[in-house]
């Protein structure tokens, strides 16, 4: 079963997130969150404007910081200490 396949109640017909897994769905939740992450570019600085606008590309929900956060919490992209700088190795 692919990714996408398993986050089907998440997303629109245009492919876009709906809206984020709860805490009992830990796993979808994870598969949600590398999805967007896998939206950024390995090696690539951007600031947070430019994380949020990524995210938003590609949710309906418009919380960009809660994903940012989740993203930096799961190790998926990392940050300068004062957030001005976001990236993933």
């Amino acid at each position: 079963m692919d990714t996408l396949s398993q986050l089907e109640g998440y997303l629109d017909e245009a492919g876009k997130f709906t809206s984020l897994p709860g805490k009992r769905q830990k796993k979808k939740q994870l598969l949600m969150l590398e999805q967007l992450a896998s939206k950024i570019e390995k090696g690539k600085r951007y600031t947070e404007m430019q994380i949020n606008d990524i995210i938003n590309q590609y949710t309906t929900f418009n919380d960009p910081a809660t994903l940012r956060r989740l993203m930096w919490g799961h190790k998926l992209i990392h940050r300068t200490l004062d957030g001005t700088a976001y990236w993933r190795e």
